[in-house]
C-alpha cells in the first residue's frame, strides 16, 4: 500500500510496527496542509498523535475538509480520552500496535475503498502512473524528484487551464508552506529540462502563472 505519514518524526519511532512491514511510506510534516490531489494518491494517511495529541486533532480536522483518503491516528492510551468522531478518523492505532494489527487495520480500509479509484493520468504524451509514482513521456521514463513528480501530475491533470503560483503552491507544496513562489519558478525550470525537446508542454503565461498543454499564441516565456 502507498502511505502517506503525517509527523514531525521517524513514523518508526511512533509506530515501531509499521518498520516491519513492507509498504511504502512517504513523510510529511503535521504542521503542512495536504491538497486532495496529493491525498487522493495514497491508500492511507497516518497522523502520528504520539507526541502531541492537539498537532494531531488540528491535522485530523484540516484533512476532514474535502479529503476522502481513509485517515488513521496513532495515539497513545493517556490521549484517547480526547478522540472524538469530529476528528474524522477511520481507525485507531496505539504506538505499541504489532505489526500483525498493523497491518490488518490497513487491510479493513483497503477492503472500504471505491474500487474505482483512478490509477493513471495521461496527457498530451505525459502518462502518470498514480499507484507507483512514476512518469513518462511519449514512453520514455522521466527520472523526477518527488516535488517535481507532484507539479508535472496536477498540471498534466488539468490541461488547458493556467493556474497562478500562489494556486500551484497551494495545490502542490500545501497552503502552510513557508517558501515564497520562486520556488515554482525553479521546479517548473528542472521539469522543462527532463522534459527535453517537450519542455513546452508547460507554457508560462505572462501576468499570470503556467499551464499545460496550451496553443503556443497563448504563453509567453
Amino acid at each position: 500500500m502507498q502511505l502517506l505519514c503525517l509527523a514531525d518524526r521517524d513514523p518508526a519511532e511512533s509506530l515501531p510496527g509499521l518498520d516491519l512491514l513492507p509498504h511504502e511510506l512517504r513523510t510529511s510534516p503535521l504542521s503542512v496542509r495536504v491538497p486532495e490531489t496529493m491525498a487522493a494518491r495514497f491508500d492511507a494517511i497516518l497522523i502520528d498523535g504520539a507526541l502531541d495529541a492537539r498537532r494531531a486533532r488540528a491535522a485530523c480536522l484540516a484533512l476532514a475538509e474535502g479529503v476522502a483518503t481513509p485517515r488513521i491516528v496513532v495515539l497513545p492510551e493517556v490521549a484517547l480520552t480526547a478522540l472524538t468522531p469530529e476528528w474524522g478518523v477511520s481507525e485507531l492505532l496505539l504506538p505499541t500496535a504489532s505489526p500483525a494489527e498493523i497491518e490488518v487495520r490497513l487491510r479493513l480500509l483497503a477492503r472500504d475503498e471505491p474500487e474505482s479509484k483512478p490509477q493513471t493520468v495521461q496527457s498530451s504524451g505525459v502518462l502518470i502512473d498514480e499507484a507507483n509514482f512514476t512518469a513518462r513521456l511519449f514512453g520514455q521514463p522521466l527520472d523526477l524528484t518527488y516535488k517535481e513528480f507532484e507539479l508535472l501530475h496536477f498540471l498534466a491533470a488539468n490541461p488547458d487551464r493556467v493556474f497562478t503560483r500562489d494556486q500551484l503552491l497551494s495545490e502542490v507544496w500545501g497552503t502552510d508552506y513557508f517558501g515564497g513562489t520562486r520556488t515554482v519558478d525553479v521546479h517548473v525550470r528542472r521539469l522543462r529540462a527532463k522534459l527535453g525537446d517537450h519542455e513546452g508542454l508547460i507554457s508560462t503565461v505572462r501576468g499570470v502563472g503556467y499551464g499545460f498543454a496550451r496553443t503556443r499564441s497563448e504563453e509567453g516565456q
